[in-house]
């Protein structure tokens, strides 16, 4: 089974690629990295290029599943709100072009990798490196974010015929 995680925003947006084994339940890295959008560009400009890059994404490694980091609100709306606009876009594509759309909170994703929903961004990190075999930590955070939102799927949907990634 191959998963896409998507860690949404409007300046990045941080994809992970993984397989998950059907027969062992192991994960595999295929790719990450991050659709990146310039600050010069006008907002609705770079919504579509967030929706092409997604489009991109969804055709180049034809996910069986898509998984997106719900919404986490901090101090600043304004923000939240763009990142909001962005994540509508992203919802757009995935559903269009994938269909099979599965959302986590930041505490859902931190418990499924670490055993504890108040984990620190140090203790993901080193969860997701071991989890996928890598030497180093992946970059950007972004792109990090996300692999750990398509491990978090790869270990907790119930949909999946072996839910062990150990």
């Amino acid at each position: 089974m191959i998963i896409l995680g998507i860690d949404p925003g409007y300046a990045i947006v941080g994809y992970g690629v993984i397989e998950k084994d059907d027969k062992t339940g192991k994960c595999s890295l295929i790719d990450y990295g991050a659709i990146e959008t310039d600050k010069n560009e006008a907002f609705p400009t770079r919504l579509a290029l967030i929706d092409d890059g997604m489009k991109s994404l969804i055709e180049r490694f034809k996910p069986d599943a898509i998984a997106l980091e719900e919404l986490f609100f901090n101090t600043n709306i304004t923000t939240g709100i763009a990142v909001a606009e962005a994540r509508g876009v992203i919802v757009c594509a995935a559903v269009q072009h994938c269909g099979k759309l599965y959302e986590y909170t930041p505490i859902q994703v931190k418990k499924a990798l670490t055993g504890t929903g108040r984990a620190e961004k140090k203790q993901m990190q080193y969860m997701t490196k071991m989890l996928l075999g890598l030497a180093k930590d992946p970059k950007p955070d972004d792109a990090a974010d996300a692999l750990a939102i398509a491990l978090c799927h790869a270990q907790t949907n119930n949909n999946l015929r072996n839910n062990s990634m150990f």
